[in-house]
């Protein structure tokens, strides 16, 4: 691990990403509260204040407070209008598109269907439509665009930013989508994988914000993790941290295309639902369940949508499917709670789209139940706040965190921060 000595201005920059993140957090904070939060001298919260109001970033709402003594404070607030991001969702059968203001809210989404054999250069040339018709339709002015996020299926190389292999992108071996798209679109690009966007994203403007440790279950076309550690985004030694789908959980179970039996994902991706669901359909009769008449008319129906709104609405046998889904779900969530000891677990993604109390409740229980550090504390579970919009709002999100907050890489000049935090050493791509 590479480690350098830091200078005053790379000091200066990461203070006023403290203080921007402090006021990002709070609904309202004054200068004395951001001082005792932070350590940092009152002079010096004042001084970034004030150029931080000078850029139209934060604002003074007019509010005041009385502190303890008496004197009145003045709360500050970040300034939603003073800047958009554009995010950028590349799932393998739909693209997703919105533009997000300061405070990770989307002013629109649009999305379109996409084919993963499609050649990747066309692809992109449909994101680039996409992200235009976007901002279009917003009306944004693009000299207040901060970048665009892109969010795509890993592994990705974030240093190459490039695609590697993605086992759902047959095409997309080392494609170097990050400059491809950036040169389609004229704006700088900031590439993450899906599911650690859609954790940046709840760490912006969801449950995950003001939560120094918490885990990110995305639950798409397939499964994947991110981690939120120390309040900073933990992506390993590869840049590729937290397969959670790839946790094997039945050793003798069906083989995955990773080359491990009894992922995660294999069990619980839509195909599989559909599947399981479908042969417990056709074994026998289920007079009590409304998906098994739909199901005898016309099997076709009976797909991951149909289940998930039958399950939501109680039907046995889908419901069944799901509940078993959401115990292997579980525990994966229990072996992140062991080995990492993380506050929170957030489950999002259109993946558990209207059953995401069902696995919330399943996955609670066992948080209850199983982990070592249960008597000393109980690890929470969260639906997203951000819902089936995860990934693209964090794709945003991905912009506004790589701006804003303060980045322990930054601060130290190395490529990789203490416990692995490893971030990308450059810029984003202009």
């Amino acid at each position: 691990m590479r480690q350098a000595g830091t200078n005053l201005p790379r000091v200066g920059r990461y203070n006023r990403a403290v203080v921007l993140d402090q006021i990002q957090l709070a609904d309202g904070i004054s200068r004395v509260e951001i001082a005792q939060h932070t350590g940092l001298t009152p002079q010096t919260v004042s001084g970034i204040v004030r150029r931080l109001i000078d850029e139209g970033i934060v604002r003074e709402d007019g509010a005041s407070r009385v502190s303890s003594g008496g004197k009145p404070r003045t709360t500050l607030r970040i300034n939603a209008e003073a800047g958009n991001a554009v995010g950028l969702h590349f799932d393998p059968v739909e693209l997703s598109c919105t533009v997000v203001d300061l405070l990770g809210r989307p002013l629109v989404v649009k999305k379109r269907p996409t084919d993963p054999a499609t050649d990747p250069a066309r692809v992109v040339q449909d994101m680039a439509e996409l992200v235009a018709d976007v901002l279009a339709e917003t009306g944004v002015d693009r000299g207040k665009v901060l970048g665009l996020g892109l969010a795509t299926p890993g592994p990705i190389d974030l240093e190459a930013g490039a695609i590697v292999g993605a086992p759902q992108l047959a095409r997309w071996t080392r494609v170097p989508v990050q400059h491809m798209l950036s040169e389609a679109t004229g704006l700088p690009v900031t590439l993450d994988n899906d599911a650690t966007a859609a954790a940046v994203g709840e760490r912006w403007s969801g449950k995950g914000k003001g939560v120094a440790d918490f885990a990110y279950f995305f639950f798409g076309t397939g499964v994947g993790g991110g981690l939120i550690l120390n309040h900073q985004v933990y992506r390993g030694g590869s840049l590729n941290a937290g397969e959670f789908g790839h946790s094997s959980v039945l050793p003798e179970g069906p083989e995955c295309y990773c080359g491990n039996r009894g992922c995660l994902e294999r069990l619980v991706n839509p195909t599989a639902i559909v599947a399981e669901v479908h042969r417990r359909l056709a074994a026998g009769p289920h007079p009590d369940s409304a998906l098994a008449r739909v199901f005898a008319e016309n099997p076709e129906a009976v797909d991951h949508a149909a289940i998930a709104v039958a399950a939501a609405a109680g039907d046995p046998v889908a419901a069944a499917v799901i509940d078993e889904t959401a115990e292997h779900v579980a525990s994966v969530a229990v072996d992140i709670a062991n080995f990492i000891d993380v506050d929170l677990i957030v489950l999002g993604g259109h993946g558990i789209q209207h059953v995401e109390s069902r696995y919330v409740e399943v996955v609670a229980a066992a948080l209850a139940s199983r982990p070592l550090s249960r008597h000393v504390r109980v690890v929470e579970v969260e639906a997203s706040w951000l819902g089936t919009d995860a990934a693209v709002v964090g794709s945003a999100a991905l912009v506004l965190h790589a701006t804003y907050s303060p980045q322990l890489s930054a601060l130290l000049g190395t490529a990789v921060a203490p416990g692995g935090m490893r971030q990308p050493s450059s810029p984003p791509v202009r």
